[in-house]
């Protein structure tokens, strides 16, 4: 690969993360108006890396943010695999801290796409 293209896709996976940490902050913002307790951000588990951890009565959300061109693409970006991959991190979670115990796992995604506002979707695991 040439410098001039390493350079770009630097510069566009900087923004890429950037733009990232961002959703993620705004969806923790949207979750705490819902009345949801943020318990985590970017949380290494078994099986996946959990963007935020979040809490809500007695369950337990697994919540995966996705920023796209558009709602819909940021949606069908959370394939079955990362789905899957997301619930075992949620069920090692649980598992390894004794006060989960009880707690009902879900995985949600929030959606953000330009000039949107977010759309969070509960439950989407199969």
């Amino acid at each position: 690969m040439s410098p001039p293209a390493r350079l770009w896709r630097r510069r566009l996976g900087a923004r890429s993360r950037r733009t990232g940490r961002t959703a993620e902050w705004l969806a923790a913002a949207w979750l705490l108006l819902k009345g949801y307790q943020i318990l985590g951000f970017r949380l290494k588990a078994a099986g996946g890396d959990i963007d935020i951890l979040a809490r809500k009565g007695r369950v337990l959300a697994v919540v995966e943010v996705k920023h796209r061109a558009t709602l819909e693409a940021a949606i069908e970006a959370l394939g079955p695999d990362q789905r899957r991959r997301l619930s075992l991190a949620g069920q090692g979670l649980i598992q390894k801290r004794r006060g989960f115990e009880g707690f009902e796992l879900r995985l949600d995604i929030i959606a953000f796409a330009p000039r949107r506002l977010p759309r969070h979707i509960r439950g989407v695991i199969d």
